[in-house]
């Protein structure tokens, strides 16, 4: 079996990633920040080292600032709807996935103005045209890394840059990029990322959050939620402070110490070598699906200007039916369709009837590009 659906979540994940969980429920299992015994300080001691482990490796300055959630959605979520009122006018990309795109329809319905700023049709967007969107009521810019759907990097430096000289605020999808690329929220000027741990960071599923920078208005962020924080408890009002403001309830901790462990573990790894082994395994998968003849490969078509996801249609054949054989005939385990993303489909020419995308891992193998490529070669044969 070839996994590459990692675009969707990876796996596997590092084994460090369940001995953490797994410790967390045979040894702790107490709920953080609500008692003051033994247990309770310890579960509230993993939770705050996920923070420090996160803020580290996106060289954020505060670990306070970093808010849990249970994936990059709600992490969205927060920043948009917490943030934009009516009135504000919002510019985005045509490459957005619906996680970015459905908040702001609904946003829109409340009196928010939204710009979407179009992209090539290999994904790339024009910095320029973005800034040539933007209006007197502008409050953010909010962008996606990189394409989930055909892995097109967009340019978060010069566009954050932009955002700083313009007084904007900044908010960046890298659901896709968090642990697969470099990210340094200081440098690049990002006020707000969102984070999906389960993806390439390697942590489980239910994980992610949000990066809050020191240049937004903590007061002015309107909860997702209300409710029970351990702390000001003898108030009925939302604590002002982060990141109780904004993390209500039991949390997840469990799964933040599966997190904490496979944040470390992309650490020591390194994610400049992830990027390099993911960019290698890129440019032989997009050499050997462009020599197949039938086949169409979306997005820029340089591994260095994209992630390790790339989409691809074969003439003649569904992409349903591409995903079905590959997984039935070849053992190749992928993902077909809108990907949750018409916007980026509509800009790539696939809509509405999708593609078939890999998303490759840092445990994936050159020898499984090679016999994956067989496999699509076989399949554009048959089809001819």
């Amino acid at each position: 079996m070839i996994y590459f659906d990692n675009a969707a979540t990876s796996w596997p994940k590092p084994p460090c990633v369940a001995e953490a969980m797994a410790r967390f429920l045979a040894e702790v299992g107490a709920n953080p920040g609500r008692a003051g015994h033994r247990l309770a300080v310890e579960a509230a001691r993993l939770v705050y080292g996920a923070r420090e482990a996160v803020a580290e490796l996106f060289h954020a300055p505060d670990p306070l600032r970093v808010v849990f959630g249970a994936n990059a959605t709600d992490a969205l979520n927060l920043a948009l709807l917490g943030l934009l009122r009516p009135g504000d006018h919002v510019v985005t990309s045509s490459v957005e996935h619906n996680s970015v795109m459905r908040p702001l329809r609904a946003l829109e319905a409340q009196g928010v103005a939204v710009t979407v700023v179009p992209c090539s049709a290999a994904g790339e967007l024009d910095p320029e045209a973005l800034e040539a969107a933007l209006v007197p009521a502008t409050r953010m810019i909010v962008l996606t890394h990189a394409s989930n759907v055909c892995g097109t990097l967009l340019p978060v430096a010069e566009v954050g840059g932009l955002a700083r000289r313009r007084g904007l605020l900044f908010l960046l999808d890298a659901a896709q990029t968090a642990g697969a690329v470099p990210i340094d929220v200081e440098a690049q000027a990002i006020d707000l990322l969102a984070f999906s741990g389960h993806k390439s960071l390697c942590g489980p599923m239910g994980t992610g959050g949000l990066v809050i920078g020191e240049r937004v208005d903590v007061t002015a962020l309107t909860p997702l939620k209300y409710g029970g924080t351990g702390s000001r408890s003898e108030r009925e009002e939302q604590p002002e402070f982060l990141p109780d403001r904004c993390e209500s309830g039991t949390p997840n901790a469990v799964g933040l110490a599966g997190l904490a462990a496979a944040v470390r573990w992309v650490q020591e790894r390194g994610v400049e070598r992830v990027r390099d082994h993911e960019r290698g395994l890129t440019a032989e998968l997009l050499a050997g699906l462009s020599a197949i003849p039938g086949a169409l490969v979306y997005g820029p078509g340089d591994a260095g200007r994209q992630t390790a996801t790339v989409s691809f249609n074969v003439a003649g054949l569904a992409p349903s039916e591409v995903g079905l054989r590959l997984d039935e005939e070849h053992g190749v385990l992928c993902r077909v369709g809108l990907h949750c993303s018409p916007a980026a489909h509509r800009t790539l020419g696939t809509f509405p009837g999708g593609t078939v995308r890999f998303g490759l891992g840092v445990f994936n193998t050159s020898a499984e590009v090679a016999r994956a490529v067989e496999g699509v070669r076989r399949l554009a044969s048959e089809a001819r």
